[in-house]
């Protein structure tokens, strides 16, 4: 059987880096949705749901063109929690410092959901999964904190550090998927994405 073309739904550089390390060849489509948590939800529930909009909104986007029928594409999300605070993506460099310095010392969730959709006209069929780590955090200074902010580095993460850049220092232990703290499980990823037949080339 053919393999269907994969989409990932992602302007993500570290998901495009972990499709691309195993060996996964893909196109790019942003997806453009309100990325806004609601009050009464839970972490696992905003970030299934997000997987899902964000998936469906790409799939919906192709499914106006015949020619794209049979694509699949792959969105994830990625949550940070900290006590009862999910912690998104920070505004500027002092929230920055200030998300890492809530960390400090600390145990926090990582949820990373998935959904794996594909494009078939006017009709959808989806897989969907979440992964959780556990990541603890070292004791971090005010100034080492007000440091990796200014590297820029922070800025578009989820928690505010990269566990795969220069982030990874302040990461004590982990306990679960290294990967999915960096943005995409691919154990549970490859497994979904073999089913509809997309695999390594």
């Amino acid at each position: 059987m053919r393999a269907s073309r994969l989409v990932l739904a992602s302007g993500s550089p570290r998901r495009r880096e972990l499709l691309t390390g195993h060996g996964f060849d893909f196109q790019i489509d942003v997806p453009d949705i309100d990325e806004t948590i609601h009050g009464s939800e839970t972490p696992i529930g905003a970030t299934s749901r997000l997987a899902i909009e964000k998936a469906e909104a790409v799939a919906a986007r192709r499914a106006l063109a015949p020619s794209e029928h049979g694509q699949v594409v792959l969105a994830a999300d990625t949550t940070v929690v900290v006590g009862e605070r999910i912690l998104g993506k920070p505004a500027d460099e002092r929230e920055a410092a200030e998300m890492l310095l809530s960390l400090a010392g600390r145990n926090h969730f990582v949820w990373t959901a998935w959904a794996v959709m594909a494009v078939a006209g006017a009709r959808t069929s989806a897989e969907c999964g979440i992964s959780r780590s556990i990541v603890r955090m070292r004791e971090i200074s005010r100034v080492e904190a007000a440091a990796y902010a200014a590297t820029g580095e922070p800025m578009d993460k989820a928690g505010a550090y990269a566990a795969q850049g220069l982030g990874r220092s302040f990461i004590g232990a982990i306990v679960g998927p290294l990967d999915n703290v960096i943005g995409l499980p691919m154990a549970p990823v490859m497994s979904a994405l073999a089913r509809i037949g997309i695999v390594p080339t």
